[in-house]
């Protein structure tokens, strides 16, 4: 019941309309079904005793119409038809509603993950993400209709059981009462469905997130045959959720077998009692059976609405939850300032910690506009989260990051992350054309704008000698292409929308000599226009560099003001990642 009114609260205006539409489709309802008791008495040839048919003759005689049996059949038929129109109309709202309320939620959760901390986004498993976007927004949707169904399932058990009290109070209570216990007795069933739904909500989490993750690193389990541990756990986990799946189907069938005989029950005993206990007319025991076998049958489908709702209803909540976690997690941002990067960037006493971990104590770095500098040091010294600082990812426990002489605290960030181009450790392309994996979806870039930017990284030589050229494919993750190519479409997917500032993690790590070479003379050329901060272990890198400055202990120093001089930056970290390896 929890969702039910949730749903209603969350989606006001289309769970108004629905209840406005059902309750109008349960008076025409009420209204044809007034009708059958004198035209059962007309049809049997008896009198009219009842109360509410001479109620029901005496309005047609005051707008001037004779009840007659054809009469009587056309209103009851009229009135049918437009509860059929009126439903028709609703049950097309509910379905334009599911497709709003899918969408809703899975939009809801994108835009509060995105808008999350960096740090709160890397713990998320991204097979769960992946889950929650697809698997259980459509479950979510889905559970909105059924709560609607529910919902129109209960005002016609009002509108039935309304008539039928007209023509025997004690029968319809009776009715109603028995009706109920019923429901109370059999809702076991709906508890152990619920509980079902739940277990599958997780077990699908569990399944794909582990099922994403053996996918991307599925070619070096192959390569050490190890791929039959990661089949091994999947059959497992895949088992559990057929298991779960076959408890809720067995409890779906179970109510629903339990249903049906108690109801037939129940309608011979209601008979036997309205003809020989009431003594009631033949046309009202006939309209009663009707009602009263009508209300109770759709008592029972109203519980099996609710069932399959509870089945649902987990993924809902799971959906939600997720989405408040992320809220809860979103970045802060106070600054206003209009960013500008014309003298350089500076880092003043910085300190930064993971949990209890020190990772920068008195960090303190100075970086000119159109500059190339490399930062070195030995794995684990801090160099990502230098460039994660630099970024607005994360912030610094004391110290000043300044962007022109602007601490970075009060500038506009996402304007200022509009100024940066970034390219990370893992170069991950999408399988897609080359021209979507620069342009990522962004509006306002142009093929223009990509050539440019391939121009710019190098890669527009290889590329146009392709015979699709920028809409060449490059396969899953960019495998298509070799390491240098890759790595050059990420140089220009991150220089495509003309960033002021470049920001490279370990470019050329997984490159061979010549490609490294390439990509190094690359950003020498980009350096007389932007300003690059390239983090890296390779002596390429650092000798291409115009500054080097190595990590160490929490504190940067620099080593080199030219490239050509750098030799005496590679005996450092030589010295650095042997002092690690000791």
């Amino acid at each position: 019941m929890r969702t039910l009114i949730t749903y209603i609260m969350v989606f006001p205006k289309r769970s108004a309309f629905v209840l406005i539409a059902l309750l109008l489709a349960g008076v025409a309802e009420a209204l044809s079904l007034t009708a059958l008791l004198p035209l059962l008495s007309i049809a049997v040839g008896e009198s009219i005793d009842s109360d509410i048919g001479k109620f029901i003759v005496q309005i047609f005689h005051r707008v001037g119409i004779e009840p007659t049996l054809e009469f009587i059949l056309l209103f009851i038929v009229s009135g049918m038809l437009v509860k059929g129109c009126i439903l028709l109309l609703t049950n097309r709202q509910v379905g334009h509603t599911v497709a709003h309320v899918a969408t809703a939620l899975r939009l809801n959760l994108i835009e509060a993950l995105l808008a999350s901390r960096w740090q709160y986004y890397l713990r998320q498993p991204v097979g769960a993400l992946a889950n929650s976007v697809a698997t259980e927004a459509y479950r979510a949707a889905n559970g909105f209709e059924h709560s609607v169904n529910v919902l129109a399932l209960a005002i016609e058990v009002l509108v039935y059981s309304i008539v039928a009290l007209f023509i025997s109070w004690e029968a319809t209570l009776g009715s109603l009462i028995i009706g109920m216990i019923l429901f109370m007795v059999l809702h076991r069933l709906v508890r152990a469905t619920k509980r079902a739904g739940t277990k599958q909500t997780q077990l699908l989490r569990h399944l794909l997130t582990y099922l994403s993750d053996v996918l991307g690193s599925v070619k070096s389990l192959k390569a050490m045959a190890r791929d039959n541990v990661a089949d091994a756990i999947l059959h497992d986990q895949t088992q559990q959720l057929e298991k779960a799946t076959r408890k809720e189907v067995t409890n779906r069938a179970a109510l629903l077998a339990l249903q049906e005989p108690i109801l037939a029950a129940l309608t011979a005993s209601g008979l036997y009692i309205a003809l020989i206990v009431w003594n009631l007319s033949l046309p009202e025991v006939m309209v009663m059976v009707f009602l009263l076998t009508r209300t109770l049958g759709l008592l029972n489908k109203m519980q099996r609405r609710y069932q399959q709702l509870a089945v649902q209803e987990s993924a809902y909540w799971a959906l939600r939850h997720a989405a408040e976690d992320a809220r809860k997690e979103a970045e802060r941002t106070t600054g206003t300032l209009t960013p500008t990067l014309e003298r350089g960037l500076s880092l003043r006493h910085i300190a930064f910690y993971y949990d209890q971990k020190p990772i920068f104590k008195d960090l303190s770095i100075e970086v000119p506009v159109r500059s190339f500098t490399a930062v070195i040091g030995s794995s684990g010294v801090g160099k990502s989260t230098l460039l994660d600082l630099l970024c607005g990812l994360a912030e610094p426990k004391s110290g000043e990051i300044l962007v022109d002489g602007v601490a970075l605290h009060n500038i506009d960030l996402r304007q200022w992350r509009h100024m940066i181009g970034y390219v990370s450790q893992d170069t991950v392309l999408l399988h897609d054309t080359i021209l979507n994996n620069i342009i990522v979806g962004e509006p306002t870039l142009q093929a223009e704008d990509v050539e440019h930017a391939l121009k710019q990284a190098g890669a527009w030589d290889f590329i146009s000698a392709f015979p699709d050229g920028i809409h060449t494919i490059v396969g899953e993750r960019g495998g298509l292409l070799s390491g240098g190519q890759r790595q050059r479409i990420a140089i220009a997917r991150a220089l495509a929308h003309r960033p002021k500032l470049l920001l490279l993690d370990e470019p050329t790590s997984a490159l061979d000599p010549e490609s490294e070479r390439v990509i190094c003379e690359t950003l020498q050329k980009l350096a007389q226009e932007l300003t690059i901060i390239a983090v890296s272990h390779q002596p390429a890198v650092i000798q291409a560099a115009d500054r080097v400055f190595i990590l160490s202990d929490g504190r940067a120093e620099l080593l080199s003001n030219a490239h050509p001089d750098a030799n005496p930056a590679l005996s450092e970290l030589d010295a650095a990642q042997g002092e690690e390896t000791i």
